[in-house]
């Protein structure tokens, strides 16, 4: 593998969403990240195309059973090698299982323990259920996604599992790689989506402290929709355009190629009890063209604008294609790994694998023996889908 964190080995506890996201991440940018899959998630041979998920490219899996006492015994042999851990498990079940952050510090006091849970791991809703509508919902961010007299809009689930979690866990994780090869030692990251989803709203609680964000006022504030020159608008062809002509010299070249320079109402940008009725306005001089005609108009220019596309759209426009900011992997478009590095470049060497495509080839790797080997995956401690022997 290439990238930064080349050199770097982290065990993956197979979760779902941010945890998976991740370690996506973490691989992307050259670590060697091994995930621990479910025994039980193993039904004979790996199928021939790769799995679905695109989240699970660019690393190997082994599978173990972590009920077992021999599946727990190789997770902590894999520790001693590992710099990191990841987990997304409730607060208790790792300690439960025997391979909470007291064992395997004890098996490796230098191991960073990523840990990534919605609440917390603690505080009154840390042993809740929840999904990423919940999280975003405590960390006062959900309340502001919406127009003006609609209810909260819920941003797919990229603020809280993706945004909130899964970039914070991978940041945090790397922060405490950073201090490890200072101190020698190792600690826990805890990872909570309600956590980073408040710090993701951390400019809009100084627009608060300042009066430019008017929190019991949704959808009437300057990003939020409620500014005629920051929002999206239909075009004639059913499709959308974004506009964020904020600056007084964009608002003034979206003026000028609108039409709409000199006249008195919009003269006054800042005027928010206007705001409401020059968006009608502009909104019906954006129905007068299509998308591509309003691109032919505005793009390349200072308005601050863009067509709104589709995923499929997205990978097919000029500029992107010219990034190289979706690839192919194994027949499937998806995102290149992000950000990018001049020196260390990041690259996807692996499309997504099944539960214990690797079992045999990892721990042999990771130094287990082979007669080990054979006899965990003969006593159910390890499942293995390759249909090889070691």
């Amino acid at each position: 593998m290439s990238g930064p964190l080349s050199g770097y080995r982290i065990i993956e506890i197979a979760g779902i969403g941010p945890g998976p996201f991740a370690a996506m991440l973490l691989s992307d940018m050259g670590a060697e990240v091994i995930r621990v899959e479910r025994a039980q998630s193993v039904r004979g041979p790996a199928p021939e195309t790769p799995h679905y998920d695109v989240m699970l490219r660019n690393r190997r899996n082994v599978a173990l059973d972590l009920k077992h006492p021999d599946g727990v015994a190789t997770l902590l042999d894999l520790v001693e090698g590992a710099d990191a851990l990841i987990e997304g498990f409730r607060p208790g079940v790792m300690e439960r299982l025997g391979i909470g952050p007291e064992q395997c510090h004890a098996r490796n006091p230098k191991l960073v323990f990523g840990r990534m849970t919605g609440w917390g791991q603690e505080g009154p809703y840390a042993q809740a259920a929840g999904h990423d509508i919940n999280y975003i919902s405590l960390a006062g961010a959900l309340a502001h996604f919406r127009r003006a007299g609609e209810a909260p809009l819920p941003p797919l689930n990229m603020v809280g599992d993706f945004g909130g979690g899964g970039m914070f866990l991978a940041y945090g994780v790397v922060c405490a790689l950073l201090e490890a090869q200072r101190s020698g030692k190792g600690q826990v990251v805890d990872t909570a989506m309600v956590d980073g989803a408040a710090v993701l709203m951390s400019m809009f609680w100084a627009f608060r402290t300042i009066g430019m964000f008017d929190e019991n006022a949704p959808g009437t504030n300057l990003l939020d929709t409620g500014a005629h020159f920051y929002d999206v608008f239909e075009c004639a062809d059913g499709t959308y355009v974004s506009l964020g002509s904020i600056e007084p010299q964009f608002y003034a070249e979206l003026m000028r190629l609108t039409g709409l320079e000199g006249d008195p109402e919009f003269a006054q940008q800042m005027n928010r009890a206007q705001w409401p009725h020059l968006k009608e306005r502009l909104a019906g001089v954006m129905l007068t063209k299509t998308r591509d005609e309003w691109c032919a108009i505005m793009e390349h220019t200072d308005v601050c604008f863009a067509p709104v596309l589709t995923m499929g759209e997205a990978a097919e426009h000029p500029h992107n294609v010219e990034r190289g900011t979706f690839i192919d992997v194994a027949g499937v478009t998806q995102p290149r790994p992000a950000p990018r590095f001049s020196r260390t470049v990041p690259e996807v060497t692996s499309a997504p694998a099944h539960p214990g495509q690797h079992s045999r080839a990892i721990l042999a790797d990771w130094g287990l023996s082979a007669e080990r080997i054979e006899a965990l995956v003969a006593n159910g401690a390890v499942a293995d889908a390759s249909g090889a022997t070691a």
